[in-house]
């Protein structure tokens, strides 16, 4: 008998000292059984070793949706060592550069924090997995090579900082993908006249997910296994953003044929951007995709669950 396909979202809550990749496998492994295969599966960003929090990982069919994860926003909460610099940007790495720290208040905080808020253009750090002529910048990083790197546009939505002493500063922020919040605290230990790095990071958001209602390791580990099963959440739970669309069976039924429908009566409340909205498609209340409707109101299949 074929073993059935695990699927779904699982919140995970990564701990200190392993990779993304490792957690991910780990949360495989607890969901594989004679009756079950959890080979297929994936995470929506990948968290530093160093990272904690919140960790979405992708089961089965999930991981088809798997792109709107890594799309998400994130939220991050993390502490700032100041008057030291490492080569990496947090503390897993070798001190690079030691400056005085200067005097500052909250006050100071506040305003350097009204600086970085909205759009930005950020600078990936060396120690990054983004690659230059297929190569990891990290492995360039640690043959003692600087590669130039070109600044990219991200946005902080939300940015709070807050003195704890003298020499550490909490940071909470609410930022777009692909912001490197190491180098966001480099940047604000520079505002600051002196340099810095991260001692602590720990991912609390992404998308509409929350680290509140995720499970780690080792709480899983010691559930049976329908009570791991129990933790899943359902395939759609990375599309909750989206509009619904309920189907007929002679709908659904051409949709799954890769057929175009006119759905233009059911969809005037839609709201599109370069002239078509995604949707997320159902029958008698199970999802079975993703759709796409242009503004004539043609509906057409992007991506099918089996």
């Amino acid at each position: 008998m074929a073993k059935k396909i695990v699927s779904g979202v699982l919140l995970l809550d990564k701990p200190n000292g392993i990779s993304s990749h490792t957690a991910l496998n780990q949360a495989k492994r607890l969901f594989m059984s004679p009756q079950f295969d959890s080979k297929k599966a994936g995470h929506t960003g990948t968290l530093d070793p160093m990272a904690t929090g919140l960790l979405p990982i992708c089961l089965g069919e999930a991981t088809k949706f798997s792109s709107f994860g890594l799309d998400a926003d994130k939220g991050y909460h993390a502490v700032i060592r100041l008057g030291e610099q490492t080569d990496t940007g947090d503390k897993e790495g070798e001190v690079a550069k030691i400056l005085p720290t200067p005097t500052f208040t909250q006050d100071d905080l506040n305003d350097i924090a009204q600086t970085f808020t909205g759009e930005q253009q950020q600078i990936p750090p060396m120690y990054s997995a983004l690659k230059k002529d297929g190569k990891k910048l990290y492995e360039y990083a640690r043959e003692g090579i600087d590669v130039e790197r070109q600044a990219r546009p991200i946005v902080i939505h939300w940015l709070t900082l807050t003195k704890i002493d003298e020499q550490h500063i909490a940071l909470h922020v609410i930022c777009s993908k692909g912001t490197y919040v190491r180098v966001l605290g480099e940047d604000i230990a520079k505002k600051l006249g002196t340099v810095g790095h991260l001692t602590a990071l720990h991912r609390t958001k992404t998308g509409g997910f929350d680290v509140m209602d995720s499970v780690n390791l080792d709480e899983l580990t010691k559930l049976d296994f329908d009570e791991r099963f129990a933790k899943l959440l359902p395939i759609d739970a990375l599309l909750v953003h989206l509009p619904m669309l309920d189907l007929s069976a002679d709908e659904t039924a051409r949709i799954k044929m890769g057929q175009r429908l006119n759905v233009k009566d059911r969809t005037c409340d839609l709201v599109y951007d370069e002239g078509c909205c995604q949707v997320r498609l159902y029958h008698e209340g199970v999802f079975f995709g993703l759709g796409q409707v242009e503004r004539n109101g043609r509906l057409q299949p992007v991506r099918l669950v089996s």
